[in-house]
């Protein structure tokens, strides 16, 4: 049955159980002679279903904020900067901050904070109700769980494993998150474009192309990142910083990511395996460009002649044709070198 249906029904239902127990309680409208009728106990309906994600609902009015979540969409606008919320109780909290108030103050220390949660969450270092410490590094939690969880960084405990691929998990959330990629479930779609998403957070991240958004700059050149991480990562090119180095030849790498393609030289890992003719690669990239072995897919093309090629060093050999640049054949080159 549709959602809207049933939840029709409900209200009909609801209607309908109201007006039998006002009915009820009229006096004189009870005959003697007719036995006591007690109300029929309504018989629950199945709770609304999100079909995007499959997260239940007993409400119509939550499921119907819900699937912004999926859609994108932001009804409230701040009149002040334009921000855009999916709720009107987003957006109240937001306004304090260009109001300047504080709802909620600590007679502790005299911080104000504009939201509730954080004003507890920040009550727990005064009353010292969190008890959970970590004791590797001293950060605490106001849950045990939290904690928990957190212990698992030091541990490196992995406890949810995927069964299609094998990949360990220190989260639940994460192993879910992970099993959209075997299922290809993309629940987060843009109405701008229709580009859909496995994940939340790069959902958010790619509607800021959108809005125009970008949250951090760099300093040194002005360039713009929608995620702090890449402005980190682009900021050790002036820099010129390799905090990464591997532990087995004692190299250096800027990105923790080479640094980890790097390790897979020492171990022998190929994790990239061509399901045409078996071949394994270390990068995903270097088993893209041989799946043009297979496809056949040419995207280089020469603008003189219309000629494609399936590696750039092949379209970039070939100009040299239409340039005039001397190409030295292997041959040439040994009579040139005198190399037999």
């Amino acid at each position: 049955m549709p959602l809207k249906e049933e939840y029709n029904l409900l209200n009909e239902m609801e209607e309908k159980h109201q007006f039998e127990k006002h009915h009820d309680s009229i006096p004189g409208e009870k005959c003697c002679s007719q036995p006591e009728m007690r109300p029929r106990k309504l018989r629950a309906l199945p709770p609304l279903i999100c079909c995007h994600c499959g997260k239940y609902f007993n409400q119509h009015a939550n499921l119907t904020v819900h699937l912004r979540i999926h859609s994108g969409e932001k009804p409230f606008t701040c009149q002040e900067c334009g921000k855009c919320f999916t709720q009107k109780a987003h957006l109240k909290v937001h306004m304090k901050v260009h109001t300047g108030e504080s709802s909620f103050t600590c007679q502790q220390c005299g911080k104000c904070f504009n939201r509730k949660t954080n004003f507890i969450f920040h009550m727990t270092a005064h009353t010292k109700e969190s008890s959970s410490t970590c004791l590797q590094c001293g950060k605490r939690f106001s849950k045990r769980g939290n904690l928990k969880d957190h212990m698992r960084i030091h541990t490196g405990e992995k406890p949810y494993t995927c069964s299609q691929c094998g990949k360990s998990f220190s989260r639940k959330g994460n192993l879910r998150d992970h099993m959209r990629i075997h299922t290809g479930v993309k629940p987060y779609t843009c109405q701008q474009c229709g580009k859909s998403f496995n994940q939340s957070s790069n959902f958010k991240i790619h509607m800021r192309i959108h809005t125009g958004e970008s949250s951090f700059n760099c300093q040194q050149c002005g360039k713009s990142f929608d995620q702090q991480g890449n402005l980190k990562n682009h900021m050790i090119i002036h820099t010129g910083e390799k905090p990464f180095v591997c532990n087995q030849c004692g190299r250096n790498f800027n990105l923790k990511g080479n640094l980890k393609v790097h390790m897979r030289v020492h171990s022998g890992e190929s994790p990239f395996t061509c399901q045409q003719c078996g071949k394994t690669f270390t990068r995903k990239g270097s088993l893209k460009v041989h799946m043009r072995v297979h496809t056949g897919e040419q995207p280089f093309i020469c603008l003189q002649c219309g000629k494609g090629f399936p590696h750039k060093k092949n379209l970039k050999s070939h100009m040299r044709i239409h340039t005039g640049e001397n190409v030295v054949s292997s041959a040439n080159f040994r009579s040139l070198t005198g190399v037999l």
